[in-house]
């Protein structure tokens, strides 16, 4: 250290304090980089790598990015994993003695941007903390940039499938946990569910109470869930205000929840459904999210993709939403008008947190008063024609001194500087209007002195100009330089002229410059203090954009609803779940108008439980079955559904294994991902569950394959209970509906007319025994040869299920086969045996048996 030049030192000593963040340290108009973070982060960002004194003769590693456009490059870091922390110099430089102060006054990682250009904005940017307390599992989740803040657990004991899921859910961009109690099979699952893993002390018990006064016990909930859940919101909400270098204001409110409160899905459930992304592309485009959302805000679509990644269990709270839904659906001119407005709203939430966190500009707080007004239409319009909604509009408080105070205190059209002037509104402030017009003046005067100095030398291209370095000044060109009177004072001489200044001018410019200064710093203080006063209204402003954001998806539901032909389900606490024409909403939409099949479908616990669906490939098994899962979800998230009628007993939990897949990081077949899905739904079905499984058993031979797919369906039919929907190319499954009461099959329907078959996507009782294999293989364009062996293999194969061998390269293979003992039996008249032919047969049996097995 004692080399290095004074700034360096001051660099290292601030490096040594953030050692894992690359350190963005502020030099002027500059944000400097140096040594490894400097080799770092110009290779992420593609910029020129130069060098600089460091001291001693020595020149170390630099880059740099202007700070007017850091924002994007820190973007940039962050979206790679890295953490970035923001050293500002802390006094102004022309007023330094010596070097100037320098202070980290904030750190930007993946899960705490606010910055609405690096945000998804109709996704959640979640960061998680997780702490392990005794036998539980505390979880807590928060969005920095929305003010949201949840805290939750889940028993060790019970395993970590659960906080997988509810990971799988959240997709958090940043996980903070505990360095003090390592657990091996914890550590592995949080590696796997984030790009940056944080770990550090336990909390405070000062946080610990503070989380506490902030969040509402739920009654009957354990002693150890609820302090486990406390642990992990203390210790995430520690890290976020040590990285914000401030308390955080913006969270208002912790919401205390339990994961059995909503529809449990599991992490592939969800992906199998694409609720919010599509299987195959990991977009939005072709997900049932972006199918719903016709919100009008931003708000509005996160809160749609939460209410359908956690459907609701409370049939109260589901037919609330549906009555709004109904309202809006039925009243065109509301929901129109409501609409209008709602476009008219900013991301209020991400507005506030940034007004809050003192980096909200002017341009935020205009955006905010012009939200607030259109929540005070909004709230007059509900008032006046909606029945669902009157009596909380009439309590809405939608803030109308503050929404004076901004509409008052800033310009129509800000700049993006908050630290130039021209934010304040003409009116406001008595001594700004002052100030202005002194600035003003003083610059009409100037124009004037200009002209009076012309006419005076006789120098017609005189001119007055100015330049941040030397202020004020006359400019005369050399081939007027005779004409320049005595008391001209030269200030500068150029290539082509001279510059002077005069003590009336120097007269001007000091009372100009001050004007002007003390205009800019009166400007920014006054709106500091109009920021200050919107962070003073953060609970009604977080209520308020909640509200707007339910509206927003009432109303996206209803639009949907009307524009695609949906209907209202019933629902109710049983067990039965009946769809009349029902449609796969995603689906229907990629097709056609018109050409998507409708089917229906009918469950019921204990009588019609689990229906074996048999028939082609490409038929349309696998729509199927996940519509009838997707509708269910719609149905309790409180959309309405794409059918002519739906009866639904509330579903508790909804499991989907479809499709196969390698899990290559962790060395798993296809078929142990298979095996491990299908025991995590045997383990967790109840009997008001519903499950849709698709080719269970296909990752291994046909005989095991078969042998599983049987047991899992008579366990899921006698054990569990649950209502399930199996599609299948094990056409032997159709025998289950013969030996169990509850078992049924379904087929889909084809058409054969001589070599041609057309699958009508119609799904209709009973079983198939064919899967026309062949003819998807030719749809395909497998080569002509190819479909011709195989055609003759499959009318060979089929041949000896009569005489059970098959020739093959001079060998008998066994293949599935009727018993000839089971014949002989099914043809015995047993009533007309005497005892002792009854002893010969039975010898006979034995002896057919005997040869079978040699």
């Amino acid at each position: 250290m004692s080399v290095l030049t004074p700034m360096m030192q001051q660099y290292r000593s601030i490096k040594e304090r953030f050692p894992e963040e690359i350190l963005f340290f502020r030099l002027g108009d500059f944000y400097e980089m140096f040594f490894d973070d400097a080799l770092k982060a110009s290779e992420i960002l593609e910029i020129a790598l130069t060098a600089r004194d460091g001291g001693g003769g020595k020149k170390v590693p630099m880059c740099g990015v202007p700070h007017h456009s850091a924002e994007g490059y820190i973007a940039r870091l962050v979206a790679r994993g890295c953490k970035v922390a923001i050293a500002e110099q802390m006094e102004d430089p022309s007023q330094a003695k010596g070097l100037v102060s320098r202070e980290v006054v904030r750190i930007i990682t993946p899960g705490t941007l606010t910055e609405e250009g690096a945000l998804p904005e109709r996704s959640n940017n979640y960061i998680v903390g997780v702490s392990l307390r005794e036998n539980m599992v505390g979880i807590a989740s928060a969005d920095l940039s929305t003010g949201y803040f949840g805290v939750s657990w889940i028993s060790r004991l019970a395993g970590l499938h659960n906080l997988n899921d509810e990971l799988g859910r959240l997709l958090p961009a940043e996980i903070v946990t505990e360095t003090a109690k390592p657990d091996r099979q914890l550590d592995a699952l949080l590696d796997g569910s984030a790009t940056v893993i944080t770990r550090r002390q336990g909390p405070e018990d000062s946080s610990l109470a503070r989380l506490e006064e902030m969040a509402l016990r739920p009654e009957g909930m354990p002693s150890a869930g609820y302090r486990a859940a406390l642990q992990a919101g203390a210790l995430l909400m520690e890290y976020l205000e040590e990285t914000q270098k401030q308390a955080l204001v913006n969270f208002q409110q912790v919401e205390l929840y339990t994961l059995d409160a909503f529809m449990y899905m599991d992490r592939q459930t969800r992906r199998n459904l694409e609720i919010s992304q599509s299987l195959r592309e990991g977009d939005r485009k072709t997900s049932l999210v972006h199918i719903l959302d016709f919100t009008a805000t931003a708000m509005g679509g996160r809160l749609l993709r939460r209410w359908l990644e956690q459907p609701l269990i409370d049939l109260e709270a589901i037919t609330r939403r549906q009555d709004a839904v109904q309202e809006l659906t039925e009243n065109v001119f509301l929901r129109e008008d409501l609409r209008k407005e709602l476009k008219r709203v900013y991301d209020l939430e991400r507005i506030l947190t940034r007004v809050t966190l003192g980096r909200a500009g002017a341009r935020d707080l205009r955006a905010m008063a012009q939200s607030l007004m259109a929540a005070a239409r909004v709230r007059d319009l509900l008032a006046a024609q909606s029945r669902i909604f009157r009596e909380e509009a009439e309590q809405l408080d939608v803030l109308t001194d503050l929404t004076d105070l901004l509409d008052r205190g800033i310009v129509e059209e800000p700049p993006l500087s908050v630290k130039e002037g021209n934010l304040i509104r003409e009116g406001y402030s008595e001594e700004i209007d002052g100030l202005r017009e002194t600035a003003s003046m003083g610059r009409r005067w100037i124009s004037e002195l200009e002209e009076r100095e012309r006419e005076a030398t006789g120098i017609r291209t005189l001119k007055v100009g100015y330049n941040r370095v030397f202020g004020y000044y006359l400019e005369v060109s050399k081939s007027h330089r005779d004409k320049v009177p005595e008391h001209y004072q030269r200030k500068q001489t150029l290539a082509g002229g001279e510059r002077f200044i005069t003590p009336e001018l120097k007269e001007l410019e000091d009372r100009v410059l001050n004007a002007s200064d003390r205009l800019v710093r009166r400007e920014y203080e006054l709106f500091c203090g109009i920021r200050q006063e919107a962070a003073g209204c953060a609970r009604g402003l977080q209520v308020l954009a909640g509200f707007l954001a339910s509206l927003d998806v009432f109303g996206s539901f209803a639009a949907a609803a009307v524009r695609f032909g949906y209907v209202r389900p019933r629902l109710d606490g049983g067990t039965g779940l009946s769809v009349r024409q029902g449609r796969h909403p995603v689906v229907e939409r990629l097709l056609p108008e018109g050409e998507f099949i409708p089917n229906d479908c009918t469950l019921s616990a204990g009588q019609k439980s689990l229906g074996i669906l048999t028939g082609p490939n490409m038929a349309g098994k696998s729509t199927y079955i996940r519509m009838v899962a997707v509708l269910t979800v719609m149905a309790q998230s409180g959309s309405f559904v794409p059918a002519r009628s739906m009866e639904l007993g509330l579903a508790d939990r909804v499991f989907a294994r479809v499709g196969a897949s390698d899990d290559l990081a962790t060395g798993q077949s296809t078929f142990m991902v298979e095996m491990n899905e299908v025991a995590n739904i045997l383990k967790n079905a109840t009997a008001s569950s519903l499950i849709i499984l698709d080719e269970v058993g296909r990752g291994t031979s046909t005989t095991d394959g078969l042998a599983i797919a049987w047991s899992v369906s008579e366990y899921i039919h006698s054990v569990t209970g649950a209502r399930t929907l199996f599609a299948t190319h094990y056409h032997e499954l159709v025998a289950l509906e013969e030996l169990y009461e509850g078992i049924f099959n379904l087929s889909m329907d084809v058409r054969e007319t001589g070599d041609q078959v057309l699958f009508l996507r119609r799904v209709i009782p009973g079983g198939s025994d064919r899967s026309y294999g062949i003819h998807v293989a030719r749809m395909a364009g497998l080569p002509r040869p190819v479909l011709t062996r195989a055609e003759e293999k499959l009318e060979e194969l089929e041949n000896t299920r009569e005489t059970g061998v098959l020739v093959q390269g001079g060998r008998q293979l066994e293949i599935l086969r009727e018993n000839p003992v089971v014949d002989i039996l099914r043809d015995a008249v047993l009533d007309d045996f005497t005892p002792r032919q009854a002893l010969d047969f039975l010898y006979e049996l034995k002896q057919i048996a005997l040869r079978q097995e040699d």
